[in-house]
């Protein structure tokens, strides 16, 4: 069973499953395009060293600890990051090392609205906030791909109507 899939109880579909925007990858990648050119460009400059192979190594050893700092460890947490509403519930689940989960069920959802900046329009994102019965206010969820989209699904889950002629229960084919 594929991930959401294995949380789900029986009855219980995916409605829509998101990772971040893929803006939340820009710098990462622009940091390891950094790190390769300018590892690459002091490379070449203590080429005519007599030590040039230590400095080569501990180059080497330095570039390799910043891309995975500034690159790797930015795309396993975009990767782990999922934002998932199903027929029951909004999930939201992020982490690897220190892995948080929040779920709210739909009945429990008393609001849904978004925002989007000039970038975030331009981009197709924007933030979704979520307002429960809760006394305990509920975090907003950034960088959501299509928010638009989505608030108008989890606001169709929410009042769920069955005399509503058109009620998608999947997104994507899945059911």
């Amino acid at each position: 069973m594929a991930y959401p899939d294995d949380l789900l109880s029986s009855g219980e579909h995916v409605v829509i499953h998101r990772h971040p925007h893929w803006k939340t990858l820009v710098f990462p990648v622009f940091w390891l395009l950094v790190v390769v050119v300018l590892g690459a460009y002091l490379a070449g400059l203590v080429g005519d060293l007599s030590w040039a192979g230590v400095a080569r190594t501990v180059l080497a050893v330095a570039c390799v600890v910043l891309v995975v700092w500034l690159t790797v460890v930015p795309l396993v947490r975009w990767r782990t990051t999922h934002f998932i509403v199903t027929t029951d519930r909004v999930m939201c689940r992020e982490g690897v090392v220190k892995r948080t989960g929040l779920d709210i069920p739909l009945t429990r959802v008393i609001g849904v609205r978004f925002e989007q900046g000039v970038v975030d329009r331009m981009l197709g994102c924007g933030t979704l906030v979520i307002e429960s019965a809760s006394e305990e206010p509920i975090p907003p969820f950034d960088d959501i791909p299509a928010v638009e989209k989505v608030h108008t699904l989890l606001y169709r889950e929410v009042n769920d109507n069955p005399e509503d002629d058109f009620h998608p229960r999947t997104v994507d084919g899945r059911a």
